[in-house]
């Protein structure tokens, strides 16, 4: 018999909120998202080489989206819950049948436990309540059987007291520090969202609440088809790349695309298909130590060199914006207009306490017990406007002791970061990383006033690099917020004029100050400096680095020294 589903996500969240291996409160109970190798069988139906190539992995698929598909699995965590009548704590199936949420013994719904245990290896489970309320006393004969009660006189932890019939107690105070848990319990390397557990983890497992953000962090990646993948004869080769990729003999390619008419009804003749196959398989075999920065110097130079529109299937449409504003010429070395753009979301992991880490040392929870050879995905349509930096003007600036200087503080913390997690650092943090990313929040927040788009609705693409220096801002989302034209409206001479010119203004002081422009190093490890929610900080789903790798004095200057900032030095060049 067909279980009824539990509840309901938007396909996007189960990319970048509730993915696999997350926790979703659904009503009176809560779940866990299950790995992808439960979900329905079924080949990818979502290509985009560049990213297959990187991730190694045959192509994606997209989450079913109605009521009628297959719906994704989950499974009951934590499985520990209490009855707010009898105030009885318990271990789920104690407490009720497998399919109910009602005590047994007093007819009222069961309520997820509050608490949970994870550690930064992606492991969780439930919390400890037994070796919790007996830490330090041997186990005893006869039945045990716990409650858990609040006082009700305040909000604190130590009002929340979990007792046993054996005439032990504790509260939970003091159960969130660091190392609460080093005395109570290991971690058992549980993975609930897969059949099996890991081994055994030398890691100690923090508390932490089931709905605290903190529990599970997203690990995606994403990419903008550009051409030629984007376009023409790949896109016809999409649906049959799994049979395509293996034929190694041109002339059983051949054969193969003849036999399945695949040029019939299109622009392309079979040698262009068999041309496409052949640049495709030498991309994907081809040996790049760093893929994660050669997609994005192929789309640096894509939009650089820009696409006009030949036909109306065409995913990737640029063009060089009519004019560049006289008042911003030193600044701005070029604008294009993307008009219509293709991305792709990618969950590769997750991470648990810590958001996730670079590098090859860096834990990678898995989605699956057995690799089905794809990762969930979805692909989202938009338009944005992509800016470079004047090369002159910006090599003068990031020549300057005080710039370096000031950013030789991130870059040390982001080193340290690293370190601390096992691994050298992946990149060095430069001036230019930083103005450019300092620059792309403050044109979103600009834009957010005057486009009408939500700031959330808005996402940055950095292109910071000793050859690159750029950034895209754009709109790519599959709800209504989606491509209406606003923003590319903005990269209009004048419109984008004032925008610089508000923007430089607003960036010059925030509510915070000086408490905000005069502190050090703040954000986690120390990764931001004049940066705060009052003036730069954004959405997270805006941000490429999670808002960190911050400052706004890097655009507006200090009080002590207004010409560090880069958009004030253009303002005294002008």
């Amino acid at each position: 018999m067909a279980r009824k589903p539990k509840g309901e996500v938007r396909r996007s969240q189960l990319i970048t909120t509730y993915g696999i291996g997350s926790i979703i409160a659904v009503e009176d109970e809560s779940f866990m998202v299950a790995g992808i190798d439960r979900w329905e069988p079924g080949p990818p139906n979502l290509h985009e080489p560049r990213l297959e190539r990187r991730l190694r992995v045959n192509g994606f698929r997209l989450p079913p989206a109605s009521e009628s598909g297959p719906d994704i699995p989950v499974v009951r965590f934590p499985t520990w819950a209490h009855c707010p009548s009898c105030r009885r704590l318990d271990r789920h199936n104690r407490l009720t049948s497998i399919f109910r949420n009602e005590c047994n013994a007093c007819g009222v719904a069961l309520i997820p436990s509050r608490f949970i245990i994870c550690c930064v290896n992606g492991h969780v489970d439930d919390f400890p309540y037994f070796n919790w309320v007996h830490a330090g006393s041997p186990r005893t004969d006869g039945e045990h059987r716990m409650t858990i009660d609040s006082a009700g006189d305040t909000a604190s932890l130590a009002d929340i007291v979990i007792s046993c019939t054996c005439r032990k107690r504790a509260t939970m105070e003091g159960a969130f520090t660091k190392t609460a848990m080093k005395e109570i319990t290991r971690c058992l390397g549980r993975r609930p969202w897969l059949s099996e557990n890991d081994a055994a983890c030398d890691q100690t497992p923090r508390t932490l609440q089931r709905g605290a953000s903190n529990v599970w962090f997203s690990l995606t990646h994403s990419a903008i088809s550009i051409p030629p993948w984007s376009e023409g004869a790949f896109l016809v080769l999409n649906k049959h790349w799994e049979i395509l990729r293996h034929l190694r003999d041109n002339q059983a390619l051949r054969s193969v695309l003849e036999s399945m008419q695949l040029a019939a009804g299109t622009n392309y003749s079979t040698d262009d298909l068999v041309a496409a196959v052949i640049q495709r398989r030498t991309g994907e075999e081809a040996n790049d130590d760093d893929m994660a920065r050669s997609l994005k110097r192929d789309e640096y130079l894509a939009l650089l060199n820009g696409s006009p529109e030949q036909s109306r299937d065409q995913q990737f449409v640029c063009i060089p914006a009519p004019e560049v504003p006289a008042s911003l010429s030193r600044l701005i070395g070029r604008v294009m207009l993307v008009k219509k753009l293709r991305e792709v979301r990618v969950l590769e992991s997750f991470s648990r306490v810590t958001p996730p880490e670079s590098g090859p040392a860096a834990p990678r929870p898995p989605l699956f017990d057995a690799h089905p050879g794809w990762l969930p995905a979805i692909e989202v349509n938009g338009e944005g406007v992509f800016m470079t930096l004047s090369g002159d003007a910006l090599q003068r600036w990031e020549r300057d002791d005080r710039v370096v200087k000031r950013v030789s503080q991130i870059n040390d913390n982001y080193t340290a970061r690293c370190a601390a997690h096992g691994a050298p650092a992946d990149r060095p943090i430069t001036p230019r990383l930083i103005l450019i990313h300092s620059l792309a929040h403050a044109v979103i927040d600009q834009w957010a006033l005057d486009s009408g788009y939500p700031a959330s609705s808005l996402r940055e693409r950095l292109y910071a690099d000793e050859d690159m220096a750029g950034f895209l801002i754009y709109t790519a989302t599959s709800d209504s917020a989606g491509s209406l034209g606003g923003v590319v409206a903005e990269a209009d001479a004048s419109r984008l004029a004032a925008s610089f010119q508000e923007l430089a203004t607003r960036t010059a002081w925030c509510s915070s100050d000086p408490l905000c422009v005069e502190s050090g190093p703040n954000g986690v490890d120390g990764l931001n400096l004049a940066a705060c929610h009052s003036c730069l900080l954004l959405p997270e789903i805006s941000c490429e680095e999670m808002n960190l790798l911050l400052d706004r004095a890097l655009l507006a200057g200090l009080p002590s020294a207004p010409d560090l900032g880069f958009l004030q030095l253009h303002a005294s060049e002008s």
